[in-house]
Formats: C-alpha cells, sequence, structure tokens
C-alpha cells in the first residue's frame, strides 16, 4: 500500500507543474483515451479539492462532470482546461496523423 502512496502523491505533486500536466493529458489522448477521461485521470491524481479551487468550480459540478456518465459544457471544459495552461481547439486530422508519425 504504501509503494501505491507514494507514486499517488508524486504524481500529485508532479501535476502541479503545468507543463508536466499538459503532457500527462496529451498522453492519455495518445493512448486513446477520451477528453472527459484523460482529465477525470489527471484530476483525480491532483486531487479532486484542490484541482476545483483551481479550476475555480464547485467540487461537486466537477465531479459530476468527470464521471463516466458525465456531459460537461464547453464552458466547464475550458475551466477544467485553463489550469493546465490547455484549451479546447480545433485542429485538421492531417496534422493529428503528422503528430503520431512523428513520434
Amino acid at each position: 500500500m504504501k509503494r501505491s502512496r507514494d507514486w499517488n502523491e508524486t504524481l500529485a505533486a508532479e501535476l502541479r507543474d503545468a507543463e508536466f500536466a499538459r503532457e500527462f493529458v496529451a498522453g492519455l489522448l495518445d493512448e486513446g483515451f477520451s477528453l472527459r477521461e484523460a482529465l477525470a485521470k489527471t484530476i483525480r491524481a491532483y486531487g479532486v479539492s484542490e484541482f476545483a479551487s483551481k479550476a475555480h468550480i464547485a467540487s461537486p459540478n466537477l465531479l459530476r462532470s468527470i464521471r463516466p456518465a458525465g456531459n460537461p459544457t464547453q464552458k466547464t471544459l475550458e475551466q477544467m482546461l485553463k489550469p493546465f495552461g490547455l484549451r479546447l481547439a480545433v485542429a485538421s486530422q492531417a496534422q493529428r496523423k503528422k503528430r503520431h508519425s512523428a513520434a
């Protein structure tokens, strides 16, 4: 149990660094997770209460947004992405394929 707790505490601390958090979210997306799933994993690892405060979202609303049946609004997604220095955007499929082939 200690190993898992240490790993979780280390990950939570590392997610406070916006660059690390961006890469963590991007990595989850590259692995095939949906944006909601990637944010849910990241926010839970960060700490829901702490992240809710940072994102200026009430904890119960944040939890509803990241649960499996959650369907966050665009505004809520933008609020969840902002602390990581991310934003919603549209990109062509060609750009996405180019990014994957470069990796």
